[in-house]
């Protein structure tokens, strides 16, 4: 069933915000680091696991795949608005890290792209025209 997979995500959800506690606590951070971020991995191994051993059912994958796309995108948006609040109360210094990063990230990617040859035609000319 369907709600399978949502309990599952369910699960790793908790002991991914339990993990991301411990670790935060662990290295003297007051905050969970990287919870929902662990809580994704443990959903893909256990996805991986229990569909090796036949335990995932078609509905079952159905759910953990639908709950698996909503959930990313809805999580980078929460973490990426809480970046941003913070990086703009930390100040100017914080802004131009952020500015800095995304002007090389942007960089970065114009140079593998101009880096990167075309792919080859698969037709030849005479092929292509008689298709």
């Amino acid at each position: 069933m369907i709600i399978y997979g949502t309990a599952l995500l369910a699960v790793c959800h908790l002991l991914g915000i339990f993990l991301g506690d411990l670790l935060g606590t662990l290295i003297g951070a007051k905050t969970n680091v990287g919870g929902v971020g662990i809580a994704m991995i443990l959903l893909i191994c256990a996805r991986l696991w229990m569909h090796k051993r036949g335990w995932m059912p078609q509905a079952t994958e159905m759910g953990v795949g639908f709950w698996g796309a909503m959930y990313i995108p809805v999580v980078v948006a929460m973490a990426a608005q809480q970046n941003v609040v913070t990086a703009l109360r930390g100040g100017p210094v914080a802004v131009l890290a952020a500015l800095g990063s995304v002007v090389v990230c942007a960089c970065v990617i114009a140079l593998i792209n101009r880096g990167e040859k075309p792919a080859d035609d698969p037709l030849p000319p005479q092929a292509a025209t008689i298709a």
